[in-house]
């Protein structure tokens, strides 16, 4: 007759709370991510961490899903950085609370965000990225000036 003994999973007392205070500080980040565009730039933020994209510097911006994209890889989306890898886009910066939103391009990648309203956030930052630069293009094949 063969009989198991079992062990405590943990031997170090300190393991437990330190990945729960990781998975905290990932929650707390994921709370706190916010969009904003003011006169220079559009901002994805959350605590410890962003990214900015100067309004000159958007050349297009299109509705997306990251089931779209194919991102790969678990940790892009919950990693420090949030860079992710698209077979169809290449490296991609995702900022995101949702899996569909906004694919911003310009910049040095393209950045992925989800707004609440990614419609009226989209028609706000077009308007004001056409009051910068003058050209834009919208979604995957509309032509930068509306038709008349």
């Amino acid at each position: 007759m063969v009989f198991l003994v079992l062990k405590a999973p943990s031997t170090e007392p300190w393991v437990p709370d330190f990945l729960g205070l990781v998975v905290l500080l990932f929650l707390v980040r994921y709370l706190t991510t916010a969009y904003t565009i003011d006169t220079t730039y559009v901002r994805a933020w959350r605590i410890l961490g962003g990214q900015r994209v100067r309004l000159k510097q958007v050349s297009k911006i299109e509705p997306g899903s990251l089931r779209d994209l194919s991102a790969t890889g678990f940790f892009g989306s919950w990693g420090w950085r949030g860079r992710m890898w698209s077979p169809r886009i290449g490296q991609f910066d995702s900022i995101q609370t949702d899996s569909s939103g906004l694919l911003i391009s310009g910049g040095k990648v393209p950045l992925f965000i989800s707004p609440n309203d990614p419609d009226a956030f989209a028609e706000e930052l077009s308007r004001r990225v056409r009051s910068v630069s003058g050209t834009l293009r919208v979604g995957p094949d509309v032509p930068d000036e509306p038709e008349s």
